[in-house]
C-alpha cells in the first residue's frame, strides 16, 4: 500500500530534477551558436594571425612559413623608428581628439539639458555627423582642405579678397590638424549623447540642497555635476580612445599615412607594411603589440571607472 505513493514520489522527483536541470542548461544551449560563430568568425582569425606573427610570411612567399619566434616583435620594438613614431602620434591623435571631444559634448550636453524647448529637434541635429560613413566624412574632409578648390581655402578668399593655396593636407602640422578636425566633427556626437543621458540621471536633491546654501554655477557644477558624472566621462572616453586608437578610415581617405609618413597613425603604418609593403608577419605583430597596449589601456580606464563608482557609493 505504501510503496505505490513513494515510486510515485519518485518519478516526481526525478521528473523535477531533470525540468531543473534542463532550465538551467537552457541559456547555455541558446548561447552556443552565438559562441561557436564568434569563435570560427574572432577567435581563428586572431589565432591565426598570432600564428603568423611568429613566422617570416609575406604575400610573395605564400608557403613561407618558418617559425622565427619574436623576432618580428624585436624588430618593430628595437629597430623601426617608424613605429614609434607612428605610435607616438596615434597617442597624441588619441589625446587631443577625446580631450577635445569631451569638453565639446559637456558643453553641448548642457545645453540641451538645460534647453526648455527644442531638445528633439537638437538631439537630432547634433546626431546627424554619427549617421555618415567614416569614408564618406573622409571624403567630404578631403574636399574641404583641398589646396586648390577646397571650401576652407575659398572661406579665406571671401574673407580676406586675396587667393589662399594651404596645403592642409600636406604640410605636417596642417595634415594633422585637418584630420584632427573631421575625427572631432564626425564623433563629438557620441560624448553628447553619453554626457546627456549621464547629466540628466543626476539626483536634483544635491542641486535643491546647493541653491539653498547659496552655492554658485561654477560651485554646482565642480562640486555635484562633474563628480557624479564620472562614471559617465570615464566610460565614454574609453570607448572613444578605443575607437580613435582604431582610426584608419578617414586618415586612409585624407591623407593615406603621407606625405612621406608625416600623418601616419598605427593602423595606416599596419595597412602600408601588410598589404602595400606585403610583410603579412611584420604587420600581425604590430597588431598584436598594439592590442597589448589597448588592453592594458582597458583596463586602466575601466579600474578608474570602478575606483570613481566606489568613491561615488562611499560619498
Amino acid at each position: 500500500m505504501t510503496t505505490r505513493p513513494l515510486a510515485q514520489e519518485a518519478v516526481a522527483s526525478r521528473r523535477r530534477w531533470r525540468i531543473s536541470l534542463s532550465e538551467r542548461h537552457l541559456p547555455f544551449i541558446l548561447l552556443l551558436p552565438s559562441v561557436i560563430i564568434m569563435l570560427l568568425v574572432i577567435g581563428f582569425p586572431m589565432l591565426y594571425s598570432l600564428y603568423l606573427s611568429l613566422t617570416s610570411y609575406t604575400l610573395t612567399t605564400a608557403q613561407n612559413y618558418d617559425f622565427i619566434g619574436l623576432k618580428n616583435y624585436a624588430t618593430l620594438l628595437f629597430d623601426d623608428p617608424l613605429f614609434w613614431a607612428s605610435f607616438g602620434r596615434t597617442v597624441l591623435f588619441i589625446t587631443l581628439a577625446v580631450n577635445i571631444e569631451f569638453l565639446l559634448g559637456l558643453g553641448i550636453a548642457h545645453l540641451i539639458a538645460r534647453a526648455i524647448r527644442g531638445q528633439s529637434v537638437a538631439r537630432t541635429l547634433i546626431m546627424m555627423p554619427m549617421m555618415f560613413a567614416p569614408i564618406l566624412v573622409g571624403f567630404q574632409f578631403k574636399w574641404f582642405f583641398n589646396a586648390q578648390v577646397g571650401l576652407v581655402n575659398n572661406i579665406l578668399y571671401a574673407i580676406t579678397g586675396e587667393p589662399h593655396f594651404i596645403p592642409w593636407l600636406i604640410d605636417k602640422p596642417l595634415g594633422f590638424i585637418s584630420i584632427l578636425i573631421a575625427e572631432i566633427w564626425m564623433s563629438t556626437p557620441f560624448m553628447v549623447v553619453i554626457l546627456e543621458a549621464g547629466i540628466l540621471s543626476l539626483p536634483q536633491e544635491p542641486f535643491e540642497a546647493a541653491e539653498v546654501d547659496g552655492a554658485s554655477g561654477w560651485q554646482k557644477f565642480r562640486h555635484l555635476t562633474l563628480p557624479m558624472l564620472l562614471p559617465f566621462i570615464y566610460t565614454a572616453m574609453a570607448i572613444r580612445s578605443l575607437d580613435i586608437a582604431r582610426a584608419y578610415d578617414v586618415v586612409q581617405i585624407m591623407t593615406g599615412g603621407g606625405p612621406a609618413n608625416r600623418t601616419e597613425l598605427i593602423w595606416t603604418y599596419v595597412n602600408r607594411l601588410a598589404f602595400t609593403g606585403q610583410q603579412f608577419a611584420v604587420g600581425a605583430a604590430m597588431s598584436y603589440i598594439t592590442v597589448i597596449f589597448s588592453w592594458i589601456f582597458t583596463w586602466w580606464f575601466f579600474y578608474n571607472v570602478i575606483k570613481s563608482r566606489w568613491a561615488g557609493g562611499q560619498s
